[in-house]
């Protein structure tokens, strides 16, 4: 009896690794994935992406307006190129696929960033976040320039209840631009990477505890975030976030940034709606979701023909 119970529980386990066809999928995907990021640089070159020409113009225009802010606004340009910190960041997280899909944690993992990055190459959804650094530009020309894909800004700080940041707002929390730093009293603040270090000069500083609870809608935080993190990234913000929590147990209670979805968008492509609709960061892939379906209709479906038995 032993020796057959044996046989079947290895032959289950041959059964269920010939079934898992998860680093199959990882290497498609990682193909897709190169090819993607490869096809949408090429339409950055050939300025090809509406939100990426927007980006350009809107940088010169206010550059003509407002000459001291050259050099930040060349900097903000640089996201309509493959040398902007979204596209780079594309490229640094396939590499890491590539190279040292360890780091990534187990076989799910690397799986579930695999599907990230095919939907974050996708132009549609890259065009429609593009507007975050559109819509900086567009406030601190102060009204001369339409914002594109969000409703207005007074009429966001309303809904939202939000405080107004100042400029750069919409790009706070974004890892592409900066990061939180902590300083000694334990208050976390935004802090900018040095080729944006004029928006320090040109706004509060934005505390994180504050920020979390009173900020505005912005493409990334609401929408885009699911797909334009990495894994290290969203570790570290999730970080953050668990420690604060414990810093303000006694003092009122503290809630996450992303727990409730803000209001603000505005004409969103199809792939951006989906991508909202997604539940954030829930670590399982579409091979994983498929599995649990099955295994729950399954179930049901067992269940139903022993009550059926029983009668």
């Amino acid at each position: 009896m032993k020796i057959k119970l044996l046989l079947v529980i290895c032959l289950s386990f041959l059964l269920f690794a010939c079934g898992d066809d998860r680093q199959d999928r990882i290497a498609s995907n990682v193909q897709s994935a190169d090819y993607r990021i490869n096809n949408l640089g090429q339409k950055l070159d050939d300025n090809a992406l509406r939100n990426a020409t927007i980006l350009r113009e809107y940088a010169k225009l206010l550059a003509q307006d407002k000459p001291d802010l050259s050099p930040l606004l060349v900097q903000l340009s640089r996201d309509a190129s493959r040398d902007g910190p979204m596209f780079q960041g594309l490229k640094q997280r396939l590499k890491t696929v590539k190279e040292q899909p360890q780091v990534l944690g187990d076989i799910e993992a690397q799986l579930y960033e695999t599907e990230n990055l095919m939907a974050a190459a996708d132009k549609n959804l890259f065009n429609d976040a593009l507007s975050d650094p559109i819509n900086v530009i567009a406030d601190m020309s102060e009204g001369k320039l339409a914002r594109v894909n969000a409703i207005k800004k007074p009429q966001s700080l309303q809904a939202n209840g939000a405080e107004d940041n100042g400029a750069g707002s919409q790009l706070v929390g974004n890892p592409g631009y900066g990061n939180w730093q902590t300083g000694s009293s334990g208050t976390s603040f935004w802090q900018w990477y040095g080729m944006y270090a004029m928006f320090s000069a040109i706004t509060n500083p934005v505390r994180y505890d504050r920020w979390s609870s009173r900020r505005d809608y912005s493409y990334y935080n609401d929408v885009g975030r699911n797909r334009y993190t990495s894994p290290q990234q969203v570790k570290s913000q999730d970080n953050l976030a668990k420690k604060t929590n414990k810093q303000f147990a006694n003092k009122g209670g503290f809630k996450s940034p992303y727990a409730k979805s803000k209001t603000g968008a505005s004409r969103m492509s199809t792939s951006s709606q989906k991508a909202q609709k997604a539940a954030p960061f829930s670590g399982k892939s579409s091979y994983s979701k498929a599995k649990s379906a099955s295994s729950f209709r399954n179930s049901k479906s067992t269940s139903s023909r022993g009550i059926s038995r029983g009668k």
